[in-house]
């Protein structure tokens, strides 16, 4: 199933595979795990992760950790947080099942908590030395446990918000319009550029950011005119936030068929003027080293 990089596997696929190896389709996750590792791009720490997870449309999905060379490390995009923002940038509504390369690190672990019953999400951790005590070892006939097994005393948005406040992977929309929809300069084709904009727009409105209320959306576009986009996903604890760019580079390492960033040539970032979080300054940073031929521009709503 892996020949072909594929970063979303749909139920009838993932059935046939199952089918085919005598296992099910839950089996099949823990399976495709060492096989999706070659996706990942860890170039600083040469150290490849992989999540696979299985959402309640019965799709698959995969994640992998993304490194960026001359940047500092919070940039990375940990196999886990790949994992979430491929489910979201593809409308799944609730991951299930997830099995991972590596015991997923604190920073994970707390990432997680912003799906709504997230203790209750079974995980599979596929290294055998991820458990050096008799912790956690218990698990269900399949091995997998549930995430509070391994975050038992958790601080999520159940501290922090009203519980009808949507969730991370849960439906809404921000309603935010452009300050000035008409405006289109720089070097981006115009046509291409309104394109960005709009997108952009539409990430934003998909942004979840329930702590500063400051939404944001990036859309970027390659040298084949193909586009991509993303938004802000923030955590209750702050730093395990991502930003626009990040969850656009997820798209296009998912949907962009290969090849390395400089691919990347004009990127339009969305967000509101003079609010507590901004998100410009970093995004011009990460897209000038990663991407330096990108015509980068901000649009405020």
């Amino acid at each position: 199933m892996m020949d072909q990089p594929s970063f979303v596997i749909h139920p009838e696929e993932a059935e046939s595979a199952a089918k085919r190896l005598g296992v099910s389709v839950i089996n099949l996750l823990p399976l495709l795990v060492t096989p999706a590792k070659s996706l990942a791009r860890p170039p600083i720490s040469k150290f490849p992760v992989a999540a696979i997870g299985l959402g309640s449309s019965g799709r698959i999905f995969v994640g992998v950790n993304i490194e960026f060379p001359g940047l500092p490390l919070h940039h990375t995009i940990h196999a886990e947080q790949f994992l979430i923002t491929n489910l979201n940038l593809n409308s799944e509504p609730n991951l299930r099942y997830i099995s991972v390369s590596s015991a997923p690190c604190g920073h994970c672990r707390q990432f997680l908590q912003e799906i709504r019953n997230a203790p209750e999400i079974s995980i599979l951790i596929t290294d055998p030395n991820a458990f050096r005590d008799n912790a956690a070892k218990e698990g269900d006939e399949n091995g997998f446990v549930r995430i509070e097994t391994i975050l038992p005393h958790r601080f999520g948005p159940h501290d922090l918000l009203e519980k009808h406040i949507p969730l991370l992977l849960e439906p809404h929309d921000n309603n935010l319009t452009l300050s000035d929809p008409d405006l289109t300069n720089g070097h981006i084709n115009s046509d291409v550029s309104s394109n960005l904009k709009r997108t952009a727009l539409s990430a934003a409105n998909r942004s979840y950011s329930p702590y500063s209320q400051c939404p944001s959306g990036v859309a970027m576009v390659d040298c084949e005119g193909k586009v991509y986009r993303g938004w802000y996903m923030e955590s209750a604890a702050y730093n395990p936030s991502l930003g626009p760019v990040q969850a656009a580079l997820v798209d296009f390492v998912a949907n962009g068929g290969g090849g390395g960033f400089e691919r990347i040539v004009g990127a339009v970032l969305v967000e509101k003027k003079d609010v507590v979080v901004r998100q410009e300054h970093t995004a011009r940073m990460l897209l000038q080293v990663i991407a330096p031929n990108c015509d980068f521009k901000v649009f405020h709503c």
